[in-house]
């Protein structure tokens, strides 16, 4: 089923989407008709009419499964799912909630009297059908789905209605109160923290407005719930009323009164309705079996696991509606290894199960210390600017949030941070911390926005599913709170040498904020709780990623975001007395997936104006180093400077450098000065001067710049990489095996080549296994082998010392004899 939110499909809900069976059989058509629900309202007595799809399987009598929608939805979002149960063999009826579509009434959102009454009278419906399997007269053997404000439906219903036989309810919530004005503080002050993007899409969808119709305050909302939303995002208020309201729509008021079965789904990647609702629900639904998932969907996007979950939903209809195989009641989680924007390469989803619900907190606790003075942020008038972490309505495009927007704004930002990691670790649930916040002035309220961030080892943070958890503080001065906070349940894992962070930040976009300004005084106290869960795994597969258009477009301008928002290199991160350093690598390291590490450990320094060799046979982790070393990967530990300033993708300093790594890349029906042309203008740099005829002099490839490359040898094609790596004559010039492939003429060219750059007063450095090349070319080296660092310094001292003895003898004696070595 697909949850909707603001018109727009989020396509989250697969636990309802039913595969058919293999064998070919025809597909059941739905008869679409007008059904009647309960009361329009307290004063009117006319049933709703509700727009309806029944679908009647081949076989009957049959289960009967009654779908409802999403917020904003109609029984179109959920025709797919419908067809695909009926075609499995269940009668389903499919249909549009009061106040959407087709269907009459106003919006209760979920209220007993109205919503739940009207599905109420739809399971009498069924049980009017001879085509329905019957328990008893007027009882039919029926189950009920749906996801977000269907799967709300779902839950409710089974608690009014003893006649539900099983439920599957996805990403929807415990408490509507707590869903909307969220507050991560244990035993804080009530109401929360308005969810104002959230709040303002669900209300928007439910408008009803249509181009050239009448445009009225309430829409299809009744003017109760209308009063509320005007109050709550006017005022950032409840009153006893509206909590009234929203309790008596919320599945916590009827948990204990449930006695079907449940499948419950709960998504990893959703803002709207985390885990810690569904936990709710798990741990109240006490009178029922209840099989929870956490599966890597939600209404923020994420990913969707769609064979799984509908294999999963099938069994569950089929053992509980017509009496199929037993379905395990594991805790099943999905874990994701690699995101869209990861370097690693792209990961399979696994699920880990456990025999036993452990619940928010996980089966397992490991305690970390965070250390840092105490920190003072700025709430700033108005609450803006603020940062971003998730995109409410986005879909799948608000899962890049994580990984794009997660960047802590100057002066509204503290951080705490653990040790680093001495190995990998999991953490499945909610982390709990303890701060103390103190206020410059007394303010009537404080908000604040605590998470749990994944540091790597270059710095870089990452914001396990875009979460946050909003504190609201009541009546704050200058005497310190103190505040037992409960950060998001997430699923994530950290790799050995990150470290872990308590961030505290003072905005969230997504959020209603006071209006300040204020600073507050904020420390950390006590360890981290982490929650850790044992079990077992089983791979998936890889879930699909598709881009769309309008993705690119978002990705973009996310990128511009982040570039607005992301500090400037601190005075910390330069090294002053390095700024003279071609470039300096300090302990830097590199571990891949499965524990291979292809760095380990690896400082020295480049002396400028030299031709350096990096040295070492196939695999020693040369073009490694020279990856992590011009910011194309991230290592996984240590650092490294150019020119004093430390190297991070995307760093400013990185112009100063021109590399040549794993080959050339050119367009074969272009010349090679368009090549050029291109890339120049492709780099950002049209305005600047690339130095052409200079670079083509250095690089000697005459009149043959202007043939077009598909003409050109394989010498002529390094010496044209070699040429786009010199435009705009960087300071530092890196090359990765620049002599691959070229006959011996080629070879004496391309180190006069790089001799006459050095001699410009140019750092060159070269990466090489020839020694022989390296020996007549380069006045420095740096020698690697199995990962390591085994020498770094000139030729000259290398050799004294061994008189009589080649380059090649003494790298043999520094890596083994065991490795084969070109002339």
């Amino acid at each position: 089923m697909r949850a909707w939110v603001g018109g727009t499909a989020a396509a989250v809900l697969v636990l309802l989407s039913v595969a058919a069976p293999p064998a070919a059989r025809a597909q059941v058509e739905p008869v679409s008709m007008m059904l009647a629900g309960a009361p329009t309202s307290a004063t009117d007595s006319t049933p709703v009419q509700l727009d309806a799809d029944v679908y009647i399987p081949e076989v009957t009598p049959a289960p009967a499964v009654l779908l409802a929608h999403g917020f904003g939805g109609s029984k179109e979002g959920v025709a797919e799912e419908a067809q695909l149960l009926a075609d499995a063999g269940f009668v389903v009826l499919a249909y549009t909630a009061r106040g959407f579509g087709e269907s009459t009434g106003l919006i209760s959102m979920n209220a007993p009297d109205y919503e739940v009454a009207d599905a109420s009278a739809l399971i009498d419906y069924l049980a009017s059908l001879a085509s329905v399997s019957m328990e008893a007269p007027g009882d039919p053997v029926v189950g009920v789905g749906g996801g977000s404000y269907g799967g709300a439906l779902a839950l409710l219903l089974a608690g009014y209605d003893d006649r539900i036989d099983a439920v599957a309810a996805d990403i929807t919530w415990n408490d509507l109160e707590t869903s909307l004005f969220a507050q991560s503080a244990v035993d804080g002050v009530q109401p929360g923290v308005l969810k104002s993007l959230w709040t303002s899409l669900f209300f928007s969808s439910g408008l009803g407005l249509e181009p050239g119709q009448p445009v009225t305050e309430c829409g299809r909302f009744t003017p109760d719930w209308c009063a509320a939303y005007v109050e709550a995002v006017t005022q950032g208020v409840v009153s006893p009323e509206a909590s009234a309201l929203m309790a008596q729509s919320s599945p916590r008021s009827i948990a204990d009164r449930i006695t079907a079965p449940v499948l419950l789904g709960a998504g990893q990647a959703d803002s709207l309705f985390p885990l810690t609702q569904a936990n709710a629900n798990a741990e109240q639904i006490v009178n029922a079996p209840v099989k929870v998932v956490w599966h890597a969907g939600g209404h923020d996007g994420g990913i969707a696991e769609t064979d799984r979950l509908r294999a999963l939903t099938q069994a569950w209809f089929d053992q509980h509606l017509r009496g199929g195989p037993v379905v395990s009641d594991d805790f099943e989680v999905s874990l994701v290894e690699a995101s869209a924007l990861s370097d690693r390469d792209p990961g399979t989803v696994e699920v880990l199960s456990a025999t036993d619900y452990p619940g928010i907190f996980g089966d397992g606790t490991t305690e970390m210390t965070v250390a840092a003075p105490p920190q003072q942020v700025l709430a700033p008038a108005g609450g803006a600017p603020a940062a971003i972490t998730s995109l409410p309505g986005a879909g799948g495009l608000a899962s890049l949030a994580g990984d794009l927007l997660a960047v802590p704004l100057p002066g509204q930002t503290a951080g705490f941070f653990t040790e680093s990691l001495p190995t990998s670790m999991r953490i499945v649930g909610a982390t709990r911390a303890r701060i103390t916040v103190s206020s410059d002035r007394p303010v009537d309220q404080a908000v604040l926005f605590a998470s749990l961030r994944i540091v790597s080892a270059n710095g870089r943070q990452a914001l396990p599913q875009g979460l946050v958890a909003p504190i609201r503080i009541a009546d704050l001065g200058p005497d310190p709170v103190t505040v037992d906070v409960v950060l998001p349940g997430v699923v994530t894992e950290a790799a050995a040498g990150d470290r872990l962070a308590l961030v505290i930040a003072t905005t969230d976009q997504g959020y209603r904020m006071p209006p300040g300004p204020a600073v507050y005084t904020v420390a950390a106290e006590g360890p981290l709780l982490l929650p850790t869960l044992q079990g077992t795994t089983a791979s998936v597969g890889v879930p699909p990623w598709v881009w769309p258009v309008g993705a690119i477009v978002l990705t973009a301008l996310i990128w511009i975001v982040v570039a607005l928002l992301r500090p400037r290199d601190r005075a910390g991160e330069a090294r002053p007395e390095l700024a003279a350093v071609p470039l300096a690598t300090r302990d830097l390291a590199k571990e891949f997936k499965g524990g291979l590490k292809a760095v380990d450990g690896v400082t020295f320094e480049v002396p400028p104006g030299v031709v350096l060799g990096l040295l070492g046979p196939n695999g020693a982790g040369k073009t490694t180093t020279m990856r992590m070393a011009m910011g194309l990967i991230r290592p996984t530990g240590g650092d490294t400077w150019i020119f004093g300033q430390h190297v991070r993708p995307g760093a400013p300093v990185l112009s100063r450098v021109g590399s040549f790594i794993e080959g050339p890349g050119f367009l074969p029906h272009l010349t090679g000065r368009q090549n050029l042309d291109l890339f120049w203008r492709a780099s950002g740099r049209e305005n600047g001067d690339p130095h052409l005829d200079e670079v083509l002099e250095i690089a000697g490839l005459g009149s043959a710049i202007d043939r077009k490359v598909r003409t050109y040898s394989q010498g002529m094609r390094q010496r044209l990489g070699i040429a786009q790596a010199m435009l705009g004559l960087p300071d530092l010039l890196v090359l990765d095996e620049p002599t691959n492939g070229l006959d011996p003429p080629q070879i004496r060219e391309m180190r006069q080549v790089m001799h006459d750059y050095a001699a410009s007063g140019k750092t060159v450095i070269v990466s090489s296994h020839l020694l022989s090349e390296v020996e007549q070319t380069c006045s420095t080296v740096v020698v690697m082998n199995h990962g390591h660092l085994i020498y770094s310094g000139t030729v000259e001292d290398l050799l004294a010392g061994r008189s009589g003895l080649r380059l090649e003898d003494v790298f043999l004696e520094l890596v083994g004899e065991g490795h084969r070595v070109d002339q």
